[in-house]
Parts: structure tokens; sequence; C-alpha cells
């Protein structure tokens, strides 16, 4: 039963303290109650029985001697009769048996009840026991006794006695009926079971409101540590009486209000922190921006410098723009912490996108790329174009090439929008046939040109007119043919300022790109993870969705977008190989 109850939904599972507590208040009031009932029945029992008793062996003790007194040693079968109506007409109402001995030596039996009282009904061991010729000593003043015991006949219980009478006479048996005395104790049992009833349900009773009572303030207090989990570091409880559980409750608030303020004070740095680190960089961008013009102009004036300067001119023009990278990066990470970046949605053709973002920084000899035009999606373009600059330089700065980048579409049936199904290889490129327009130039397999363009929308199975798939995400896969990643580090590929060789603390990257890629794909409430491939390389895979208008509206009802939380390898804060 407590299986049952454990599996069957919807009812109270057996670790339940409130069942618990129910369960252990009724077998205690069950086993007090079939306790004391069964006492109570066993003492009425063995009180009526031997007053029942008691009463009808002095009446049948008294009633055969005075019967007997009158009657000659060997008195006729018709005296013997008499005597015996006579002794079963008192007050007790039980049938009599006589047995003697007439004047002619034959034997004599009389009985009130022929079919209930006879010699043959009388047991064996009460005639032997009524027969035995006991010695008279000082202990024993007579040679017969009375004995009694008590026999079931069909349904009726009856006590069945006999006696001789001393020095002579006839022997004598009585059988009385029972069956009051039991109807009595048969009353007696029910109500005693009524009341172990009653007694089980009282105790069910009690022990909810108990568990009510008990269980009450401990509800309460889950309750409470369930809004201190999900922030509400306010939450306090109400505080009643000076048992135990007022002293966790006022335990609880006080641990809460020193969460609270050490939370506050925590949450007080970190806004200075923030504070500092945007207040440095906008300091910074004053002197930047005049230091960055001498640089240009050094730069352009370089080839006319003395030769032993040239090289110093150089390294500060490519510092001056290391440092003007960073204190962008770091105005942009300041952004997301502060919840205060936002996203400017259009309509954007994924596959010019990612051609634009490759041919801005002259990387068309060095990436290949895999996508079919016609693949609109509604996002931020900016965001998308950091996203896809810090994963594609990534790939090329510490990769192998040729990188190649691929764009995809999934929907919810895991198929292609015309339909198809879509299978994956381990190196997460997409097997469709020969991978077309792969090579020097990095230009889609499908944007040939103009005329190549015009026709994409008769495709079976693409939107018209540049519709985007409702419903579905865009996968964009970034691949290169390096090394790959060493596995300790990929838990922190993403990790802010993380360098993945100690040898190389000035590398040319800040470790912010990965950073700030993950910080935009979250908050167009995708995500970005990095694996790599069993035939040698890394792979960065890119999953947004189709139109992030619905983060959009969150995150200006909001004010911050809605992108996941710190976690193991997804903290929000990322860095670079």
């Amino acid at each position: 039963m407590l299986r049952l109850l454990g599996r069957a939904p919807g009812l109270l599972r057996w670790t339940s303290l409130r069942l618990r507590l129910v369960v252990v208040f009724a077998l205690v009031a069950l086993t007090a109650a079939v306790s004391a009932s069964g006492i109570a029945y066993w003492l009425n029992r063995n009180t009526v029985l031997d007053r029942t008793q008691n009463a009808v062996l002095k009446d049948f003790r008294k009633s055969l001697e005075d019967s007997t007194r009158s009657l000659p040693l060997r008195p006729r079968c018709a005296e013997l009769q008499d005597a015996a109506r006579q002794m079963a007409a008192g007050p007790q109402n039980y049938a009599v048996l006589l047995i003697g001995v007439d004047r002619s030596g034959k034997p004599c039996a009389a009985t009130t009840d022929k079919d209930l009282l006879t010699l043959t009904t009388v047991p064996d061991s009460l005639r032997k026991a009524v027969n035995e010729v006991r010695p008279v000593d000082e202990s024993n003043r007579y040679a017969h006794h009375l004995y009694w015991q008590r026999k079931q006949i069909g349904d009726t219980p009856y006590l069945v006695a006999g006696a001789k009478v001393i020095g002579g006479g006839p022997t004598g048996y009585m059988m009385k009926s029972l069956a009051t005395e039991r109807q009595d104790l048969n009353s007696l049992a029910w109500s005693l079971g009524i009341a172990t009833a009653l007694a089980l349900v009282g105790s069910a009773l009690l022990a909810q409101a108990a568990a009510t009572t008990v269980l009450r303030p401990v509800q309460r207090l889950g309750h409470a540590a369930r809004q201190l989990g999900e922030g509400r570091l306010d939450t306090r409880l109400r505080v009643t009486g000076t048992d135990e559980l007022a002293d966790l409750s006022r335990t609880f608030n006080r641990t809460a209000e020193r969460l609270e303020q050490r939370v506050e004070e925590l949450s007080a740095r970190e806004a200075a922190s923030r504070r500092f680190v945007a207040d440095m960089s906008h300091e910074l961008r004053t002197p930047l921006t005049a230091i960055t013009a001498v640089s240009e102009v050094l730069e352009e004036e370089a080839e006319s410098l003395d030769p032993m300067i040239a090289p110093a001119v150089q390294l500060v023009v490519s510092e001056t723009r290391r440092l003007n990278d960073l204190v962008e990066n770091l105005m942009e990470v300041t952004r997301f912490d502060a919840g205060t970046a936002r996203l400017v949605l259009d309509d954007v053709d994924v596959a010019d996108q990612v051609t634009a973002c490759i041919d801005a920084r002259a990387w068309l000899d060095a990436v290949d790329l895999d996508a079919d035009r016609g693949i609109v999606a509604r996002l931020d373009p900016r965001r998308l174009d950091v996203i896809l600059a810090n994963l594609i330089g990534n790939a090329l700065k510490h990769g192998g090439s040729p990188v190649r980048v691929s764009v995809r579409t999934e929907d919810t049936t895991g198929e292609e929008p015309d339909g198809t199904a879509r299978t994956e290889t381990p190196d997460g490129a997409d097997q469709e046939g020969p991978a077309a327009g792969t090579g020097a130039a990095g230009a889609c397999r499908t944007a040939g040109g103009p005329e190549e363009a015009a026709d994409a929308p008769e495709r079976a199975g693409e939107p018209a007119g540049g519709d985007r798939p409702g419903g579905g995400r865009l996968v964009i896969r970034v691949r290169d043919h390096g090394p790959g990643i060493p596995e300790e580090v990929l838990p922190h590929v993403f990790d802010r300022f993380y360098k993945a060789s100690a040898s190389r603390p000035r590398s040319e990257g800040s470790g912010l790109g990965l950073s700030i890629a993950l910080e935009n794909a979250h908050i167009h409430g995708g995500e970005i993870t990095a694996a790599n491939l069993p035939e040698g390389g890394a792979v960065f895979t890119l999953r947004l969705p189709m139109d992030a208008s619905p983060l959009a509206d969150d995150t200006r009802r909001n004010g911050s977008p809605d992108r996941p939380g710190p976690g193991p390898g997804n903290n929000g804060t990322e860095g670079e190989r």
C-alpha cells in the first residue's frame, strides 16, 4: 500500500512529514485503544462469567442439598424426577439430571430436558471427577466435591456442573446456558470496537491539527528560503511564541538580514568597480584620441624617419591600436555588466552579413564560406558582425587555415527549411553533398553573382522574397584546421582575460574577444559552444533565434537583456585561446 501511495500521482508520499505524523499518531492511538479495549473486555468477561458461574453453582449446591435431604437412600425414579423438577424450577433456570439406584438395585436417571441434558452429554472428564473418591484428611474434609466446566453445544455455550451427595444418595448434574452472557459480552465488544474506531479517527484529527500547527512554520520557512534563493533578500518571517520553531524563525531572519547587508555591500563594491572601469574607459578615450591621431601621422611619415626610429614608431602605433581596442572592449563589457546593452534589430541576409564581415577585414583569401543566400534573420547586424569577427579572427589567429564558415538553419524537428532531413558529421559540417563555392575567394555557395541571387526565391522550400522561417534557429559554425584547443582550456575559452599560454602574456589579443562574442549571443537569446574535432582543429558553433524580437521587447521592458546566468563555462565572462 505504501508503495502504491508513493507511486500514485497527486497523493501524499510516504516521505511527507505530515503523513508520517498522522500515521504515527494513528498507530499509537490504535495500539493504546486496542490494548485498553482488550484488557477491558478480558476483565469484564471474567467478571460476568465468574459472577454467573458462582451464582449458578451456589444455587445448584443448595438445591441439590435441599431436594435430596428428604429422599430415601434409594429413591424411586418418580421421586428423583420430582426432585429434579423442583431443582430446575429455581431462579437460575438450568436443566437438572439426577442419577441414583432404586430399591431393586436398578439405576435410574431423571432429567428435566431429555434433548439437552443426558448422561451422554455430560463430559467424561466431568463424570470421572465427580465420581472420584478423595481421601479425607486435615486438608480435605470431604470425599466428593462440586466440579464444573464450560462446553459448547452447537453455537451456544453452556456451564456444566456435577456433584455427589455425601453420605449416599443420588449424583446430580446441571447445565446452564450462557447465551445471555455471551450476548452481553458481544455488545461490550462492539462498544469497545466503536470506541477504538472513534479514538483512531480522533487521533488522526488531532495528528492533522498537530501536524498543521508544527508544519505551518516549517512551510513558511521553506517558502521564505525559496524566496531568498530567488534573490528576494528582504524576505522575513513573522515570529510568534518562544518555542524552538520561533527560535528557528529568528535565526532565519538574522541570517537573511546579514546576507542582505553583505549582498548590498558586494553590490555597492561591484557597482563602484563598474563605474570605475566605465569612468576610466571614458577618461582614456580623450588622450587616446590624441595619441591615435599622432600615431597615424607618425605611421604615415614612417618611411621618411630614421631607420633606427622606425621600429619604435611601429611599436607605438600597434600598441596604441591595441590600447584603443582594449578600451572599446572594456566599455562594451561594462555596458553588458550594467545591463544597458540594447538590440537594434533589422532583417539581415546572413550570407551577405558574413561576406561583408570577411571582406571588410581582408580575410577572403583565408576563409571558405558555405552559406545559402535567402536565409534572412531578424537580428542586430552590428552585434552579429562583432560575433563573427571575433570567432573568425580567433580561428585565423590561433587555428590553421583554411577557416571554414558554414551557415545553416534548424527547426524544432531537426529538419531543413525545405523539409528534408539533415545529418551532421562529427566535425559539425553538414552532409549535403560537395560544398560548393569554397576556395580562395570565399564566396557564398549560391552567391555567384546577381543573376544567381535573383533565382534564389524560386528554389523549392526556400521562402520567397527572403522571408525568414518562423520558430527556427540560425546555426553558424566556424571551423579551423589547427591543433585544436587543449582539454584543460576548453572550459575557460570564454573567460575574460583568459589566455591559454602563460608564455604570451603580451599577445595582440586582450582576452575579451570571445567574452564579448558570447555576451552578444546571449543578448540575442543564443549561445556559443566550443569543441575539438576528431580529425583535428576546433569548431565554434553559434546558435541564434531567427527572430530576436521577443528578446528585444523583454530587454526594453525589463531594462536588461534576458541572458543565461552564471555557471561553469558559461558565466558571461570570456577570453581567448
